[in-house]
This record gives C-alpha cells, sequence and structure tokens, in this order.
C-alpha cells in the first residue's frame, strides 16, 4: 500500500508529470480507455469494499486482477456537478456546473401517456473544453452510453457538439429517475446524424408511466443503454484507439427491473423484506421488496462489467485497454431505498448531498491487464477531475494543459494531477494534491481535504475533523486547532470563484 505524502505542491504543477513518460507513449500504441461511472453507489456496496448482502462477482475479480482504490473522491456530492468535474477537470469552486440545475419546456404526450418534458441541466461552458473533446483531439473515436446530464436538448453543450461520436441514452438525467421511460436519445456520426434526436420506446408507451400497470412496460432502460454499449465495443477493430464513457443508470433512484433470475434470488434471499409505499408528489412508483430490488440493481450492474472485461478478452483489446469503475457520488434514500440496512457507507458519514466523507467518497477500481499490479489496494487521494490529466499523460498528450486553456476566459484553469504514476507502479514520481476541494449549494457545504485533515463548511460554519482518528467525522476539533482551520478556510476563499447560480455561504475569513 502507497503510503501518502503532502507536500506543498501547486495544484497548476500536474504539467510536469502530465509531460513524463512521453518517449514511451510515443512507443508504445495509444491505449484504449472504458471509464464506466455508475450512479448513486456508495463506497461500501462492492464485495471488494467489504458489503456482505449483494453480490458482484464481476467486480471483486476485476479489483483481484487490478488496482482498488481506497480514497478515491467524487467530484460533487450529486451527478450532474460530479460529472462535471470528470468532464472539465475542475473543481466544483471552478467549474461553471455546480448542481442538478433542470430545465422545463412543457409537456410531451405520446398517445394517453404525458411526460413532463424535462430536457436536461446546465450546459457545460462551451469556451472550456471537455474530455471527449480532448480524445479526439488525440486521435480517438468516442462513445457515450448511459446520462449525459451536461447540457440540456438543443443547447450549446450536448454530445454531438462535444466530441462525442456516439451516444445513446439519457440526455436529461431528471428523466433517468425511472427505468421504463417513454423515450431515449440517440446521435450517431458514422450514420450522419447531424444532432441528438429521441427514439421513442413505443413498447413502453402502451402502458402508464405511473400505477398498477408500469411494470408491463417491457423496455428497460438500463438494457437498452447496455446494449448499444456493447454494440459500439464490438464494432471497435483496433485500428483506431477509442474512448468509451458508459455512464449506467444504476442503482439511481427508483427501484425498478425485470422480475428475471436475478431480482428473483434476491426475493428469495430477502424473504423478509420492507415496502415502500411512494409519497405524495413523488417521481418514483410504489415498490415491494425494496431490499431484493436495490440489491439485484447493483448485481445487474456488475453482470454488465462482466461481459464488458469478456468483451475485451474475446476481442484481443484487454492487454490495451484501461477500464475504470467508479460513482458519481455516495448512497441516497430516494424511492425506498435503505443505505442503512446495506450498511452501504462503508461506515462513513452522510450520503449523497453531503460534502460529508459518504456523500462524495466513492468506490475506485482501475483494470489493466498487464499495465497495472494485480491485487493491489492504493491509497492514494483523488478526486474526478485528476482523470483528464491522467487521461492525457497515458496517451502521450504533450499539449495539455497549455494549449486547451481559453486565454479570453478570466481565471480558466485546470485543477487535476495526473494519477497515472500510481496506476503504473511508480509511486516515486507520484505527485500529491496539497488539497481536495468540493462545494455544494443545495446543502450550502463546502468541503476541503488536507492530508488526514477535513474541513466540512455548513452555512458558513466551519467543521474541523482528523480523518486519521475519526473516519466517521464525529468529533469535531476546529476549537482545538483554529491555526489548521485558517489555513483551510484561506483555501476556500483562494479557490471560490463565484457563480450566479450555485451560491454558498463562505466561512468567515479572519
Amino acid at each position: 500500500m502507497q503510503t501518502n505524502r503532502f507536500p506543498l505542491l501547486c495544484a497548476g504543477l500536474f504539467a510536469t508529470a502530465c509531460a513524463t513518460n512521453a518517449q514511451a507513449a510515443d512507443k508504445d500504441p495509444k491505449p484504449n480507455i472504458i471509464f464506466i461511472l455508475c450512479d448513486d453507489m456508495g463506497y461500501g456496496d462492492l464485495g471488494c469494499y467489504g458489503q456482505k448482502y449483494i453480490h458482484t462477482p464481476n467486480l471483486n475479480r476485476m479489483a483481484a486482477e487490478g488496482m482498488l482504490f481506497t480514497q478515491a473522491y467524487a467530484g460533487s456530492p450529486v451527478s450532474a456537478p460530479s460529472r462535471a468535474a470528470l468532464m472539465t477537470g475542475q473543481h466544483s469552486g471552478h467549474g461553471h456546473v455546480r448542481g442538478n440545475k433542470e430545465y422545463w419546456l412543457g409537456e410531451v404526450t405520446y398517445g394517453e401517456n404525458k411526460d413532463y418534458a424535462v430536457v436536461g441541466q446546465e450546459p457545460y461552458d462551451p469556451e472550456h473544453i471537455i474530455l471527449p473533446e480532448v480524445m479526439k483531439q488525440n486521435g480517438y473515436t468516442t462513445g457515450m452510453f448511459g446520462k449525459w446530464a451536461g447540457g440540456y436538448e438543443g443547447s450549446v453543450s450536448t454530445p454531438d457538439k462535444r466530441g462525442v461520436d456516439e451516444y445513446y441514452g439519457y440526455i436529461c438525467q431528471f428523466q433517468a429517475h425511472l427505468y421504463y421511460p417513454n423515450f431515449l436519445n440517440r446521435f450517431s456520426r458514422s450514420a450522419g446524424d447531424t444532432a441528438v434526436v429521441r427514439e421513442t420506446l413505443e413498447d413502453n408507451i402502451r402502458y402508464p408511466m405511473y400505477g398498477d400497470d408500469y411494470k408491463k412496460r417491457p423496455q428497460y432502460s438500463a438494457d437498452l443503454i447496455h446494449r448499444r454499449a456493447m454494440e459500439w465495443l464490438e464494432s471497435q477493430d483496433g485500428k483506431q484507439p477509442f474512448y468509451g464513457f458508459f455512464t449506467y443508470t444504476l442503482p439511481h433512484a427508483e427501484l425498478a427491473q425485470p422480475n428475471d433470475s436475478i431480482l428473483k434470488a434476491y426475493k428469495q434471499q430477502f424473504f423478509v423484506d420492507k415496502t415502500w409505499g411512494g409519497s405524495e408528489g413523488s417521481r418514483y412508483n410504489p415498490v415491494v421488496h425494496t431490499h431484493a430490488e436495490f440489491a439485484g440493481m447493483i448485481t445487474r450492474l456488475d453482470a454488465y462489467v462482466g461481459e464488458i472485461l469478456a468483451k475485451l478478452k474475446e476481442k484481443g483489446l484487454d492487454k490495451n485497454t484501461l477500464v475504470i469503475f467508479s460513482s458519481d457520488n455516495g448512497p441516497h434514500e430516494e424511492g425506498g431505498a435503505d443505505p442503512t440496512f446495506f450498511g452501504r457507507d462503508g461506515k462513513l458519514r452522510g450520503l449523497k448531498r453531503q460534502c460529508y466523507e459518504g456523500g462524495i467518497r466513492v468506490p475506485f477500481i482501475a483494470w489493466w491487464p498487464g499495465r497495472i499490479e494485480a491485487g493491489t489496494v492504493n491509497d492514494h487521494q483523488l478526486a474526478f477531475y485528476d482523470v483528464m490529466p491522467t487521461f492525457c499523460e497515458l496517451v502521450g498528450d504533450k499539449k495539455f494543459p497549455k494549449k486547451y486553456l481559453n486565454k479570453e476566459l478570466e481565471g480558466d484553469c485546470f485543477d487535476g494531477i495526473s494519477f497515472a504514476p500510481t496506476l503504473l507502479g511508480q509511486d516515486d514520481r507520484q505527485q500529491q494534491h496539497d488539497f481536495l476541494y468540493w462545494e455544494f449549494h443545495e446543502t450550502d457545504q463546502i468541503g476541503v481535504r488536507m492530508g488526514d485533515w477535513k474541513l466540512v463548511v455548513v452555512q458558513g460554519t466551519p467543521r474541523l475533523y482528523n480523518l486519521a482518528t475519526d473516519i466517521h467525522e464525529d468529533n469535531d476539533v476546529a476549537a482545538q486547532h483554529p491555526d489548521i482551520v485558517k489555513q483551510m478556510t484561506d483555501i476556500i476563499i483562494r479557490e471560490h470563484r463565484p457563480s450566479e447560480l450555485f451560491r454558498v455561504t463562505l466561512p468567515d475569513s479572519e
């Protein structure tokens, strides 16, 4: 296990790391990369992270054959800004998208079914480059399957405009709360498409979106999205490197899935289960067997991962393909989900929407046969905004970061540090963060991690924890360490850039 070091090192110095190993990158073929991002999975939801009730044999094997990270962090405690950190290489004090801002543009009617056409989220800044565009500039073909969450339909930021060659899934993450939707979105550059369009799911809209007949809808979105992802993966012939971003919605929100062998097995396992009857105004349908449904969704996702790894081996692409698996934030309590029952948060405090560890520390597994040492458990501290510089280093991009910074945008920056040395077993040259940073306006929270110190600011009030001795963040020691609090609040004042859309209360800097 790697020993953490925390030298005084500006986050901008990762440029040195991106240039390292450039000679090796010139000699070797560029690696294919697949990033599998699931939705609302807690740190302790997988067997390899200690989960006792849920079967995840493929992800356990992926960890056994690769590297499991114990201190990896999402970009935010909710979906859209967490994905934005990954896409932009910026933390949530710098990036434009810092929350789940929704755009409502009226209703759409399918026969007798109304669909409240929430068509997407706040767009990514079109002047700041995002990860698929970076990969395109490095000669990659790009495919994205699942949740977009980076701009509403017809906005300046949709997959067709942001470097994605093939897309299938939900442009709007609000639509993704239901697993049997009225439509999904698609785009294919190879098919000559010029824009993202809606693909109506005719078999679904024969039945109501809510009520007793909802489960008669046969077209399950998670399966449809995975099938398109596998078709895209099957089409890769090895002549051009590929980047796949598989943003599965499982196990998010609605507890719903086909009543097949996976779910039936869990109904037997959780013979005494819970029923959730819904709530007034809820977007979710009532659920019987909530524990079985939730566990089954994770095992279904695990099966998808197994199929991806098997396909890479079958095509002989595994030795030149890096696969990373993670979650966009911590566990939720929506739609009848019960994180307490599963001990899903890995003994961490907090859930989705909180800057405590449980809301932002996530499972993170990297697999690359022959390049990543099998069975490695690593405590390197990383966050989603480290992904962009890491991929740039691995593909030999010598232009990053300077060429991608927009000189016309005041304060345009990247915040990540490449963790490619850690992946490749070169810990002696791995740079470390001075700090990691999060802010989230809905709960008015800011989080900073600096070494073992963790500062959580709630409505302007700082609370300090020593994670080395208090991983559950129970004991606020701010009063005992005013110097540390001052150092970390100074970081907040320096890193936060005001946002009219996503306002938070800053701590007193005095």
